[in-house]
């Protein structure tokens, strides 16, 4: 698969022109080299997540919404300013957060679980396993490799920062790309072998993991001057990718060729669209605006299929994320401070709970592999959130 993927990717290459030339100061051993000599040192067996809904058989249903599990919440840690960002790793073994005083934590969910035990009765339990200084300026995303223990960094010093967390003791980059503009979004494409970064350009930037040259597609449909990206994210198979952009467009893009092959105008009216996934089958992508909505579009024909309303978010980057089962939709309310929870199909609100932040949380994230969820946010601090069983 992988090699029918570079095939592929050669034959267009001539539609790709070079953005950014190789890095002449990328730190310590290369990542080929690194990515080879770790190939056995990756997550556990990744456990096959809970089967999703089909959305194509099932979105024209009606029936009564199911119910979202009552969840309970622990403050597991805090950074020294506004927590930005969290990411779970490909297993849900591992948890990691960026912060704009320029550290990423780094926890370990069964830790994390175990401190949340009421009965713990061996003292206290320390579920941070590492924290990275590397940035010089607020860190916008993450993504962990999909095979091996790396984990990726993006930031407004617009460098992307590679850390290899199985070393414990490490606390800074083994490589680093240094791009032409602020990153705010990265995304691994499911080989690993190639890197999505989604910067202040409105054209997302295709790093090759093994190289660091860097592609940028040279068929480019006319984007406005505030085309800058929120939030790119490669699809299951890394067939597609879709890009959410402050000019409150989605677009939608050929894994493959980088040809953008559908633009969503104004998917959220003036306002940004400040996040964007597409569903396990591809056919979907669910979008989070400043405009107080989250909107589920057909990829096929871009039509819009779901709005799921009844939480204000205006001001920050919000994301709309689905659960581990996509039967649910997570979004923060701002104006009262809470977390909201949609039925996937019947975009009815199923719950609306506190989030024990001080302030409204700036960034869910939820578990890939179980029914549990991290938020974070300005008052520092970061939450873990897990079903009651």
């Amino acid at each position: 698969m992988l090699k029918l993927l570079l095939a592929s990717f050669l034959n267009w290459w001539p539609r790709f022109v070079f953005f950014v030339e190789k890095d002449e100061m990328l730190r310590g051993v290369s990542t080929a080299a690194f990515l080879e000599s770790n190939r056995h040192a990756g997550y556990d067996s990744i456990a096959a997540p809970r089967a999703a809904l089909d959305f194509s058989a099932m979105l024209d249903t009606k029936g009564s919404s199911k119910s979202f599990p009552k969840h309970e919440t622990r403050h597991v840690s805090e950074h020294k300013n506004v927590a930005r960002c969290a990411r779970f790793s490909p297993d849900g073994r591992f948890l990691a957060t960026g912060s704009v005083d320029t550290s990423i934590k780094l926890f370990e969910i069964s830790k994390i679980k175990q401190m949340m035990l009421r009965d713990a009765g061996d003292g206290p339990v320390r579920p941070i396993i590492g924290t990275f200084y590397d940035h010089v300026q607020p860190i916008n995303d993450l993504d962990f490799h999909p095979q091996n223990t790396v984990l990726v960094s993006g930031a407004k010093d617009h460098t992307i920062k590679f850390f290899d967390f199985s070393k414990t003791a490490a606390k800074k980059a083994f490589r680093v790309i240094q791009d032409t503009h602020i990153v705010r979004s990265v995304s691994f494409h499911p080989s690993g072998e190639f890197l999505l970064a989604g910067t202040d350009h409105p054209v997302a930037h295709l790093y090759d993991v093994n190289t660091f040259q860097c592609y940028l597609s040279a068929n480019i449909q006319d984007i406005g001057l505030n085309g800058a990206i929120n939030q790119v994210r490669y699809s299951s198979t890394g067939g597609m990718y879709v890009t959410a952009s402050k000019d409150g467009a989605i677009r939608l893009w050929d894994g493959i060729s980088a040809n953008c092959g559908r633009t969503i105008i104004g998917a959220h009216g003036a306002a940004e669209a400040t996040s964007a996934d597409l569903t396990k089958d591809e056919k979907y992508v669910l979008s989070c605006g400043k405009d107080s909505t989250v909107k589920l579009w057909e990829v096929g024909t871009g039509r819009l299929v779901k709005q799921y309303l009844g939480a204000t978010h205006t001001q920050l980057r919000c994301q709309a994320v689905f659960n581990d089962t996509e039967e649910f939709i997570l979004s923060i309310d701002e104006a009262t401070n809470e977390i909201v929870v949609w039925d996937a199909l019947t975009a009815e609100k199923v719950a609306r709970w506190p989030s024990n932040h001080v302030g409204a949380p700036q960034w869910l994230e939820h578990s890939p592999t179980e029914a549990a969820f991290a938020s974070c946010g300005a008052d520092r601090s970061i939450r873990f959130w897990k079903e009651i069983l």
